[in-house]
């Protein structure tokens, strides 16, 4: 067989699309390796990555021509994740691994076979389910994140030979089982509120506006204890409820900063950018595929400016869309993406430059 298909998925702001990974393999020479589909500097490197790959999992390479499209061409291809599903496609059109009709793949490889973790495999998964894919085929270090989403089978795995071995005897793997939800197990990270002395009026606001979800702006002299009550305002927040847990996720997973092996996030994010912060690494954006900001990354929980004069003013300005719509929209010349970004502003500042 020398024309082999398998599916994956891209990530654009938080969803994730289906693209169709094809293989065509030609006489010719080796080192023909051409990648079509716009794809980005990562996608177009992983021919070396692949090739190693596959010679150093036993697989050997072909001795002849390689094409491969990533459907639909029109879209542009980010991200090392499409590595496993190239690799796939290739050994497909090798006859080593069977019909791939039932899966998605997603995974960045090593050059010994490893699977090394992704981000956004909660869209991915989302993406899995939407389009009807029964079975999604991940690294290991993202397979709890994966099965949070419910309707298909995850399977986490952590190198190239595993995932030829689940294609060829399915009935050897078993689909990862969500880890159950454990809201209480991270909420000592966050500092005790009950360890401050004092500040009645203080702890008696923040209270209230934790309760009622109102943003606060503390005025006091350094050393008066704002950013102490800050730090610990987070902690006094209610629970995630389950779809608040998945939407923070979902942005944290797109953004990288989920930590490997985690499922749902279940504390409030907690973010407090440095005054010397862009608008771009506020509200979100940068070059190539607009990223989420610290608005949406504090999305369901605190966005914390402390030293708010320090803070540009067209930096300022820019929270007032956010504020206001509850959500960030990242026009560009070739797609607009919209982030979520409902959070709670908690803001400190001294009286007067003079910091008296």
């Amino acid at each position: 067989m020398a024309l082999f298909k398998t599916r994956s998925a891209a990530v654009f702001g938080i969803h994730a699309h289906a693209i169709d990974v094809e293989v065509d393999m030609y006489t010719g020479s080796a080192r023909d390796f051409v990648t079509v589909g716009m794809p980005d500097t990562a996608v177009r490197e992983s021919r070396e990555r692949i090739k190693s790959a596959l010679l150093n999992s036993g697989f050997g390479y072909p001795n002849k021509a390689v094409t491969i499209n990533l459907a639909p061409a029109n879209v542009r291809k980010e991200g090392a994740g499409f590595d496993l599903p190239m690799a796939i496609g290739i050994l497909g059109a090798m006859g080593v691994a069977k019909s791939a009709d039932k899966y998605l793949f997603v995974g960045e490889l090593s050059l010994d076979g490893t699977l090394r973790p992704v981000r956004g495999v909660l869209s991915i998964a989302a993406c899995a389910k939407r389009c009807g894919v029964a079975n999604l085929i991940v690294p290991a270090d993202n397979a709890a994140e994966a099965a949070v989403t419910q309707g298909i089978q995850v399977f986490g795995m952590r190198h190239l030979t595993e995932v030829v071995a689940c294609l060829t005897e399915p009935g050897r793997f078993q689909p990862v089982v969500p880890a159950p939800a454990s809201p209480l197990s991270q909420a000592s990270t966050f500092p005790d509120f009950r360890e401050v002395r004092g500040q009645a009026s203080a702890k008696r606001a923040l209270e209230v506006a934790a309760a009622g979800s109102h943003n606060v702006l503390m005025i006091g002299p350094p050393g008066s204890g704002k950013s102490m009550l800050a730090k610990r305002f987070a902690g006094i927040l209610p629970p995630l409820e389950f779809q608040e847990a998945l939407e923070t996720t979902q942005i944290h997973s797109v953004a990288g900063l989920l930590p490997g092996g985690t499922g749902l996030l279940s504390q409030r994010p907690f973010r407090a950018p440095h005054h010397t912060v862009s608008y771009a690494g506020l509200i979100g954006g940068g070059s190539g595929m607009p990223r989420p900001g610290e608005v949406s990354l504090a999305h369901n929980g605190v966005l914390f400016l402390d030293e708010l004069p320090e803070f540009a003013r067209n930096v300022l300005e820019m929270l007032r869309q956010p504020l206001e719509d509850r959500s960030v929209t990242v026009a560009r010349s070739n797609m607009t993406l919209s982030f979520p970004a409902s959070f709670i502003l908690l803001c400190a500042l001294n009286p007067c430059p003079c910091r008296h």
